[in-house]
């Protein structure tokens, strides 16, 4: 009998998409094949403490202060394997050898910025998803956007302010947004994902609040220009051989895509696929490969554009590296529509993830003395 992999999911932390994280999670384990795979759930609190075991999820969801309509939580499998049961909490640094490989599905800050990302290194066990360097640069909108640049990718115009300096000159930070960029804007916490912290400024006063909404979310905040545009996204998979999937087109309920037309009010619609000519959906998968080679980023992400509605001019808005990952999310979606199904898509995540661990382990360490 072909032995089980055995698999850590992590989820929850200390950010602002602790309950995105959860549904995430409850979705991949639920799919996990049984045959194939052995589970263990460890889940963050918001405060930082870890859990691990069959409570872990139902301890988190039982604080969560967001209720999402997603499916329910199937316990892990077959509890007999050799797989860690306790309930108890525990340092990042004491998890199970018996890992073989860990799902993050951590979104934000401390799970998507490379954190966990670095810890996971340092204690040599495979995950799935982006290296330390890809997750932070893709984590962070403005060192991600100047990156972006660096390579010519086309975006929207922007600018960005530190927290401090906002707090200390407010209204030469308006004067200066005014300036540069005009009305409509929106304004972003730099590090967070989920359009957690995001408004849409369309005068002064709107501007004042949305700034200070952002800078209460993180210590970065990012401006951008508003364009009147068609919003898509395109889903990416591989670690040196990347493949893209069919764009999708999302239509928010709200005047944007913001967190509540995202994951509360559920009337958001998903046109999978977007109805593209033949030549804009190459440019836009494209376009979404050289944003992941340019952060250095492997097994998945999902790009996200801006088709500009009166020139059709494409402009790349963001990468994200951890996108949801519920059954009803986009990323996992988009790989449906293009014949990769829920299932096979986790199933290829954990090999990814193995293969470049495999691949790390090319690397010398030593340095030969004479």
């Amino acid at each position: 009998m072909t032995k089980k992999i055995r698999v850590g999911v992590i989820f929850g932390g200390k950010s602002g998409e602790h309950e995105v994280s959860i549904n995430s999670a409850k979705s991949i384990m639920a799919s996990l094949d049984p045959t194939q795979y052995s589970t263990l759930p460890i889940g963050i609190s918001k405060t930082g403490k870890w859990h691990t075991g069959p409570k872990a999820m139902h301890e988190l969801e039982a604080a969560a202060q967001i209720p999402l309509s997603e499916p329910s939580f199937v316990q892990p499998h077959n509890s007999s394997d050799p797989v860690p049961s306790s309930e108890t909490s525990l340092a990042p640094t004491q998890l199970p050898e018996e890992i073989d490989v860990v799902i993050p599905v951590l979104h934000g800050s401390y799970g998507e910025d490379g954190t966990i990302q670095g810890l996971l290194e340092l204690l040599d066990i495979p995950y799935v998803g982006a290296g330390v360097l890809a997750s932070a640069v893709g984590l962070d909108k403005i060192v991600m956007k100047q990156l972006f640049a660096s390579v010519g990718l086309p975006q929207v115009d922007f600018t960005f302010y530190t927290r401090k300096s906002w707090q200390a000159a407010p209204e030469s930070i308006v004067d200066d947004v005014e300036t540069k960029l005009g009305y409509p804007c929106f304004v972003k916490p730099a590090n967070l994902g989920s359009s957690v912290g995001i408004s849409k400024a369309k005068n002064r006063e709107q501007l004042r609040e949305a700034l200070a909404l952002a800078a209460s979310y993180d210590r970065k905040i990012i401006v951008e220009k508003g364009v009147d545009a068609r919003e898509i996204e395109v889903a990416v998979l591989g670690n040196d051989e990347i493949k893209t999937s069919v764009p999708g087109e999302v239509i928010p309920s709200n005047e944007f895509y913001d967190y509540n037309a995202k994951y509360i009010n559920g009337e958001s619609a998903l046109t999978i696929p977007a109805e593209l000519p033949f030549e804009t959906e190459r440019e836009i998968r494209q376009l979404a490969v050289k944003a992941f080679q340019t952060i250095d980023g492997s097994g998945l992400a999902r790009v996200d554009f801006f088709l500009e509605r009166a020139t059709n001019r494409l402009l790349v808005n963001e990468i994200n590296t951890m996108p949801g990952f519920t059954i009803f999310s986009m990323y996992p979606k988009l790989w449906e529509a293009t014949g990769l199904s829920y299932s096979e898509l986790i199933d290829t995540l954990i090999r990814l993830a193995i293969e470049r661990q495999q691949e790390k382990l090319q690397t010398r360490t030593d340095f030969p003395t004479q």
